[in-house]
């Protein structure tokens, strides 16, 4: 998996990232440094885990699903990317107030768990076909808190301008890797 390949998976993972860290910054005016920080540690942080977890988990599988893993690995991409773009156009999300600081505690525990489920399931696909975890995971975490400080700082404006396009734009780019990695191992065959 090249830089380019990579870098478009740790984009379209951070865009809830992205999404979460507008409403936090709409929802709280002008976070502190600290929130700032705390909200981006955690999501990066998680956004590491979480592939590690689903790459660890594959490892299993990886015996038992060989023959058709291309297959699992595009389904479970489009089944991810389907759903942000499902979340973005037909959910309609309400304004979140926070009345506490969702920057600490379990608010942003349950957050940054909410954020990074999607890494799961891509860390899964990784080890189905055979791609190492450390170097994507690394990426995936310092793209998810690079995009949440830009989330936080320019959240209002983003907020006006993008809205659930941010997230429809992730679930397509999850996709299209997806369909890429079954066309590459059809046509390998």
């Amino acid at each position: 998996m090249n830089l380019f390949e990579v870098l478009a998976i740790a984009v379209a993972l951070a865009m809830d990232a992205l999404a979460v860290s507008v409403a936090i910054a709409l929802s709280l005016g002008s976070p502190s440094p600290r929130q700032t920080l705390r909200l981006a540690l955690n999501f990066g942080g998680f956004q590491f885990f979480m592939p590690v977890l689903g790459w660890l988990a594959g490892q299993g599988l990886v015996e038992y699903i060989q023959g058709f893993d291309h297959w699992v690995a595009f389904g479970l991409l489009t089944v991810i990317g389907s759903k942000m773009i499902y979340e973005a156009t037909i959910i309609r999300r309400e304004e979140t107030e926070y009345e506490d600081d969702p920057t600490r505690g379990v608010s942003l525990l349950l957050l940054s768990l909410a954020t990074s489920i999607d890494a799961l399931a891509v860390g899964l696909s990784l080890s189905l076909i055979h791609v190492g975890i450390l170097y994507p995971a690394v990426i995936i975490g310092i793209v998810t808190f690079a995009i949440t400080v830009i989330g936080v700082k320019t959240g209002p404006l983003l907020g006006r301008l993008l809205g659930e396009k941010i997230e429809i734009a992730g679930g397509l780019v999850l996709i299209v890797i997806g369909v890429k990695i079954l066309l590459s191992h059809i046509l390998a065959a």
